[in-house]
């Protein structure tokens, strides 16, 4: 070696000598400088050495406004990136910056590379809630046309003709999107840089196969459902609801049972009530003398829809086929003809009452009804007996003297449509005729007291009496 290379060496080792030293100066110069933090120094991931509280400050939220960004791992190696810029992403120290350059004064202010001055503080991290939804709908692991959505053995939905089968579970990719919100929230909550979605569970999962046995039980349910009927009988008449109607009723079936719509099922028996109930609506009656007449009244059948609809799903949940006779609020004493063999008919047209008895007249009477010169008619209509009694004083309006319009003592008091009824009349000696136009009663059927007291032992508290004309 030529002494010339000898010395050019020798400069070279006392120049990088002497930068060691000079750096070696200046870190110690830094270390020891107390308003500042020692090298090394990390805070929230972030190199904050050699900086003021105010410039460390600075520099970590101004790292979070600029840089930060998400990495999120998928399935099969893939990764995608949500960028910080991307969703106004911001990171604001609250407090705290002070109190660790404090505990590294007090500590000696100790740095170097085996040395952990790495440090967390709490932030306030804030983002725009609507732009992180749109970014995390355009994830390729969410809106890629690639993926398989993960499904649950489930049951068929209703076709008719068709029986119910089990579609067996699919185990795809998708990711469950509820969890994945919830699970990138918490990373920005925390500055995560990074989640790896496997490891956190956010993909769909199946959970139902095919051979649960709660799921085959239910498919089966739901054919025997699709196999039964309900045969609604309304006397000779009946209807009949079918598997495959009942079947278009069906919500769904889980744990829970087998869920019908309620309101498809109320209007089914409020179609069966319209056609069947007959309480207040007009109806046939053919009269003693032949004529056949078109009458109205309260008395009837009504079906009591609310308590049927409740039944009928109670039915259907069963799956088995039954003959049904509806629940009534009101009920008469036939349900092919409302009155049947056995009621009361007052002809007064005819001044004329007859009593029926298993389709023969067992009592008849002529009779006078309400007067119509004064308009106190009696009303014709389908009534029912209310109740009978004997020693009765029938009474009027309460005049303003305290007396009444009217006081009659009857010995068989027998009322049918509020307080008109039959009763004896002691003090008229006839009875039929066209007495009643003129000279008529307050608007109840005066009968001869001996027909009275006959028919009084006859009837009995419902059975049916029709008035007419």
């Amino acid at each position: 070696m030529s002494r010339r290379q000898s010395h050019a060496g020798t400069v070279g080792i006392i120049a990088f000598l002497t930068a060691v030293f000079m750096l070696a100066g200046s870190v110690v110069a830094l270390a020891d400088d107390a308003s500042k933090f020692v090298p090394g120094t990390k805070i929230n991931g972030v190199l904050v050495g050699g900086m003021t509280v105010e410039e460390a400050k600075v520099q970590i939220e101004g790292f979070y406004g600029r840089e930060y960004q998400l990495t999120i791992k998928e399935r099969g190696g893939a990764s995608e990136v949500i960028k910080g810029s991307e969703i106004q992403y911001q990171v604001v120290i609250t407090d705290g910056l002070q109190n660790i350059l404090a505990q590294q004064n007090s500590n000696g202010r100790v740095a170097g590379p085996d040395i952990d001055n790495s440090s967390v503080l709490k932030s306030t991290v804030t983002y725009q809630e609507e732009k992180l939804k749109e970014r995390l709908d355009s994830l390729a692991c969410v809106s890629s046309k690639d993926i398989v959505v993960t499904q649950n053995a489930r049951i068929s939905a209703w076709q008719e003709g068709q029986p119910f089968t089990v579609i067996a579970e699919v185990q795809g990719n998708s990711v469950n999107r509820r969890k994945l919100d919830e699970v990138v929230k918490a990373a920005l909550t925390q500055e995560n840089r990074q989640i790896s979605l496997e490891e956190k569970n956010c993909y769909d999962t199946v959970t139902v196969t095919s051979t649960d046995s709660e799921l085959t039980a239910r498919c089966a349910a739901l054919n025997q459902i699709r196999d039964m009927k309900v045969t609604y009988l309304f006397g000779s008449q009946s209807e009949v609801l079918t598997g495959e109607q009942l079947c278009t009723w069906i919500d769904g079936a889980d744990q829970a049972g087998i869920h019908i719509n309620g309101t498809k099922a109320a209007e089914y028996i409020q179609s069966l009530a319209g056609k069947y109930d007959t309480a207040g609506k007009a109806r046939a009656f053919k009269a003693t003398d032949g004529r056949n007449l078109s009458l109205s009244g309260a008395y009837g059948w009504r079906m009591n829809q609310e308590a049927e609809t409740q039944a009928l799903i109670a039915m259907i949940k069963t799956g088995q086929s039954q003959e049904r006779t509806p629940q009534y609020s009101l009920a008469a004493a036939d349900r092919n003809v409302d009155w049947g063999s056995t009621y009361v008919e007052a002809d007064m047209a005819a001044q004329h009452v007859y009593l029926y008895q298993n389709g023969s007249i067992v009592w008849d009477s002529p009779c006078v009804t309400g007067n119509v010169s004064k308009k106190l008619t009696t009303p014709e209509g389908i009534y029912t007996l209310a109740y009978k009694q004997t020693d009765r004083v029938l009474r009027g309006d309460k005049k303003p003297d305290g007396t009444y319009e009217y006081e009659s003592h009857v010995d068989y008091w027998m009322p049918f449509n509020g307080g008109i009824g039959f009763h004896d009349a002691s003090w008229r000696s006839k009875f039929g005729g066209t007495i009643y136009q003129t000279g008529g009663s307050h608007g109840c059927i005066n009968l001869p007291p001996q027909k009275a007291k006959a028919l009084y032992g006859l009837i009995y508290t419902g059975i049916p009496v029709i008035c007419h004309y």
